[in-house]
């Protein structure tokens, strides 16, 4: 049992590891911070165009990676025993940066979106959804609901992970079927966090059956 519980902190740090790189490859990319590097070269009309595009664009950027590392460490049994104090100062950063600074931002640049209206409207609901989630989960724990603060955290970092997994999609569609860009956007759009959000309602079911 014991060599059981090892095998799977070391698998959860494993897929730590490969998540905080590849947001670290994104944000590094946006350091220093410029107007037309990157995604931005292709999001000008908005950067020139929409005030404000630019300072929200790098708010949700650069909050997007501590909403990563304070997120992972929700879910580690070891430090909720061990550390409790720790995982609520964790808990207390993810939320708070979600409820106050990426959500927000992300409902903001999502109805920019590339892809025309399904793709706004995706990404726009993900935003309300991940804010929704997260302040459910504060709720609840604030009612002492444990299970169910977990369930709505679960749900949070599903989605949280979407800035990840969407890349990913990406890379899997043009490799394999090589659509046109907007068809691109308008699929990721959703594909990006429906799985995700799927996963973390399948994790919550075999919680509450164990």
């Amino acid at each position: 049992m014991r060599y059981l519980i090892s095998y799977k902190r070391l698998i959860w740090l494993l897929v730590f590891a490969c998540f905080f790189w590849l947001m670290l490859r994104i944000t590094i990319r946006y350091i220093p911070a410029q107007s037309d590097v990157s995604f931005l070269q292709i999001k000008q009309t908005e950067v020139i165009g929409v005030k404000g595009y630019l300072l929200v664009f790098y708010i949700h950027v650069y909050s997007a990676i501590f909403v990563l590392l304070a997120g992972f460490t929700q879910f580690n049994s070891h430090i909720l025993a061990k550390y409790p104090k720790i995982h609520r100062s964790l808990g207390y950063l993810y939320t708070g940066t979600v409820l106050v600074l990426a959500a927000p931002s992300g409902i903001f640049i999502g109805w920019f979106a590339n892809g025309g209206l399904t793709a706004k409207i995706s990404f726009v609901l993900l935003g309300l959804l991940w804010f929704w989630f997260t302040i459910k989960s504060i709720l609840l724990i604030l009612k002492r609901n444990v299970k169910g603060h977990q369930s709505f955290m679960y749900r949070s970092f599903a989605l949280a992970t979407s800035a990840i997994t969407l890349r990913l999609w990406k890379v899997i569609l043009v490799y394999l079927f090589h659509p046109a860009p907007i068809d691109v956007y308008q699929i990721i759009a959703w594909l990006g966090w429906i799985p995700n959000l799927l996963i973390a309602e399948w994790i919550i079911k075999n919680k509450t059956t164990q």
